[in-house]
């Protein structure tokens, strides 16, 4: 396990969200692998195999539309636990009479018996205990010269939200999340050559504090160590949803919030050649290296 981790991430909490099962994955996850995907256009290299890291959260959609872009690789998928890994085999299979059934075009969901050539990891960074683990678990996977696409959110995700728990005095909503310079140096140091890193900021508008929360709760938990440490009244829940509603309500008449999306890429290199940082000759091979 690395030694940097996010400090405001409670592991304990980030373990138990990684067992919670899903039903289906969030729309702005799917929003966000369309996006991803779309940048797949300025990759020139075209993966034969490829491994979707946990679609079930990810979004299935999106990996659809990796398999569109490429009908002849074969994908293969990883689950973190059995229900999503069961999820995703529902939602992924082709019927039996679908022409993708006999093609690359099925998944598997057994691990790859070689290194693949693309690892799409779609919005899980963020909410992983020890991110340099994960990318390092990316990174073995590859094949040289193979790469990794991924997204997750970034540090300007939910201020709004922030904002309003500050001057309330509670504790913070959410857990740091990092920023894309940091994200590039992460995968530098975990032997991935040419990051290239993006954002892009993320507007959505809600009805109703209530329709805002609820989404929220799709898309993750507060994992921050400074959390509250309780069940919240009911008391308490309703003048929270009355402070959202004063603070963030647009002329409008909705609830604006921001979300902060990473994105990045970053290709498996050859291995270097190590070279001594010294080399040590004896005198008597130097002496007779003169005498020649």
């Amino acid at each position: 396990m690395s030694e940097h981790k996010p400090p405001t991430i409670d592991p304990v909490a980030a373990a138990r969200w990684a067992q919670s099962p899903v039903e289906t994955a969030p729309w702005l996850h799917e929003e966000v692998a369309r996006r991803m995907e779309d940048r797949l256009q300025w990759i020139v290299q075209k993966p034969q195999t490829w491994l979707d890291w946990e679609p079930s959260r990810g979004g299935c959609e999106g990996h659809l539309r990796v398999q569109k872009r490429y009908p002849s690789a074969q994908s293969y998928v990883y689950e973190s636990t059995s229900a999503r890994q069961a999820h995703s085999r529902k939602v992924l299979t082709p019927a039996w009479w679908s022409p993708g059934r006999w093609t690359g075009a099925t998944p598997r969901f057994e691990d790859a018996p070689a290194p693949v050539q693309m690892v799409w990891a779609n919005m899980a960074l963020h909410m992983a205990a020890d991110p340099e683990a994960m990318i390092g678990t990316w990174h073995k996977g590859l094949a040289v010269d193979g790469f990794v696409m991924f997204s997750c959110f970034g540090p300007d995700t939910l201020r709004e939200l922030r904002r309003v728990f500050e001057a309330a005095g509670w504790p913070p909503p959410n857990h740091q999340f990092t920023d894309m310079h940091d994200w590039g140096d992460m995968l530098v140091h975990g032997g991935f050559a040419e990051p290239v890193m993006d954002m892009e900021r993320i507007t959505l508008s809600y009805s109703s504090a209530k329709s805002l929360l609820d989404e929220l709760r799709g898309l993750g938990r507060n994992l921050h160590l400074s959390r509250f440490g309780g069940v919240r009244s009911k008391a308490w829940y309703s003048e929270m949803q009355d402070r959202l509603t004063r603070e963030l309500t647009a002329p409008d008449g909705r609830l604006s919030i921001t979300f902060e999306v990473v994105y990045g890429h970053a290709f498996k290199p050859k291995p270097r050649l190590k070279v001594a940082p010294e080399t040590r000759v004896s005198l008597g091979d130097m002496r007779a290296a003169l005498k020649n």
